[in-house]
């Protein structure tokens, strides 16, 4: 369902609105970038799929440069490639996005639209996303064919590209549409590249490129905790240098950028804990955005909660939420993208990729190891 066979991953979705109101009815959506799905696809796949997967899909996450450069563009500098904006498997170039004066929508809440503004939009955390996703095809021996070096040369444009522009303003993860910021989880995710790269190079023993990588992480994980923490808040927060709170700061405790015992951590932690969740779900952002403030909770954030509860020894709450969220299910056992926490009523991208691989990845992280339980 979540796998397009060229491109390796993509998101076929029907969308009903993120809300019972006008301003968010994007009720029609055929696709999203493959650039934007291939970690969370991809990173439970080893629990039960065949260990050919990843090189059957790796060309999709290594396949802008080999695109670019297979379409006779010739070895285009690395400022010239991009894997910012989004895209659809059909390569179209016009995304635009439109209303259907003629369709009512779901349960008349209208206009229905079709295409994204987002193709339009810089997201720098692709990079790392990119890098996340490819970083196993070097360490797993399962594989038929274990990435090489020549395919680490290939992934470092990814790294360049990640490390100008960490503290660069872009639209972020959630795809702001008016404004633009240094948000602190398209910095993590940037050094996120930087930091795998520098491992695959020193297991594969390139020295010096291991050095060059461990550097260039090093300089943006201080960047970023300097920058992205707030002293007043005491939290790390949405923006550099801002003072909202953020899920996607959740992140930064998965790509294991700061560790679970990290008092600035547990700090950041607490302050979500208060501020974004409401019942058992956790919200992106309680702030006004382009469309007012959210009314639904986003189901992929209650899963990197979850995540990193466990990772601070709260087993039993990241149980309770979990529990919560396998019961708000549809009958075919489908999440969506966004969940009233009032009613559990699903809403938003249905079914929703990031959602359904929360799922697995919440069951794998909440699992007892077999010799606990024997």
């Amino acid at each position: 369902m979540f796998q397009f066979h060229r491109l390796g991953s993509a998101q076929p979705a029907t969308r009903i609105p993120f809300a019972d109101t006008q301003e968010r009815s994007f009720n029609l959506t055929l696709t999203y970038s493959p650039a934007l799905t291939p970690p969370r696809t991809l990173t439970p796949r080893p629990v039960g799929a065949p260990v050919g997967d990843r090189k059957q899909h790796a060309p999709a996450v290594r396949g802008h440069p080999m695109d670019v450069r297979g379409d006779g563009h010739g070895e285009a500098a690395v400022e010239g490639l991009t894997l910012e904006q989004p895209g659809v498997p059909g390569r179209e170039s016009d995304l635009g996005e439109r209303g259907i004066d003629t369709l009512p929508g779901f349960r008349g809440i209208g206009p229905v639209r079709i295409g994204n503004q987002a193709y339009q939009h810089s997201q720098h955390d692709v990079y790392g996303h990119a890098v996340l996703a490819s970083t196993q095809a070097f360490f797993d021996h399962r594989l038929l064919r274990p990435a090489t070096g020549d395919d680490f040369t290939r992934l470092e444009w990814l790294g360049e590209r990640a490390f100008a522009l960490f503290d660069r303003p872009d639209a972020g993860i959630w795809e702001l549409r008016t404004r633009l910021d240094v948000h602190t989880s398209s910095a993590i995710m940037c050094w996120a590249a930087c930091d795998r790269l520098a491992k695959i190079a020193a297991h594969l023993g390139l020295s010096s490129r291991a050095q060059t990588w461990s550097a260039r992480g090093d300089s943006l994980r201080t960047a970023i905790l300097d920058r992205g923490w707030n002293d007043k808040r005491q939290a790390f927060v949405a923006t550099f240098g801002g003072d909202s709170l953020d899920a996607s700061v959740l992140l930064m405790s998965e790509v294991n950028l700061l560790a679970p015992d990290d008092p600035r951590w547990r700090r950041t932690l607490e302050g979500i804990r208060r501020e974004l969740k409401r019942g058992n779900h956790i919200y992106r952002y309680t702030s006004a955005d382009d469309f007012g403030v959210p009314k639904m909770a986003f189901t992929a954030c209650t899963f990197w909660y979850i995540d990193a509860l466990v990772r601070n020894g709260a087993i039993e709450e990241a149980r309770e939420l979990f529990d919560g969220l396998i019961e708000s299910r549809n009958p075919l056992g489908l999440l969506s993208e966004d969940i009233d926490p009032a009613t559990r009523e699903l809403w938003g991208n249905f079914p929703q990729t990031y959602s359904m691989v929360g799922i697995i990845n919440g069951a794998t992280r909440l699992s007892r190891r077999w010799d606990t339980v024997l």
